[in-house]
């Protein structure tokens, strides 16, 4: 599966918000640090459907809980 640029912008942008590092952000998802960076830094889109899902699913959630 291939992440969009707008999902990666939202994470990225989630992230900030939340002053979260790598790391922690890794530990929140469930998403090894190694795959964030890579889909962070080296502009790798294309993830396994369980890496699509645990993204997809985290922004979702961040963004469903401040409503």
């Amino acid at each position: 599966m291939k992440l969009t640029e707008q999902q990666v912008t939202a994470i990225k942008r989630k992230r900030g918000e939340l002053d979260l590092s790598i790391t922690d952000l890794a530990n929140t998802t469930g998403v090894s640090k190694w795959t964030l960076i890579d889909i962070f830094k080296h502009d790798h889109r294309n993830v396994n459907s369980s890496t699509f899902k645990k993204l997809n699913d985290w922004i979702v959630d961040q963004y469903t809980t401040i409503n």
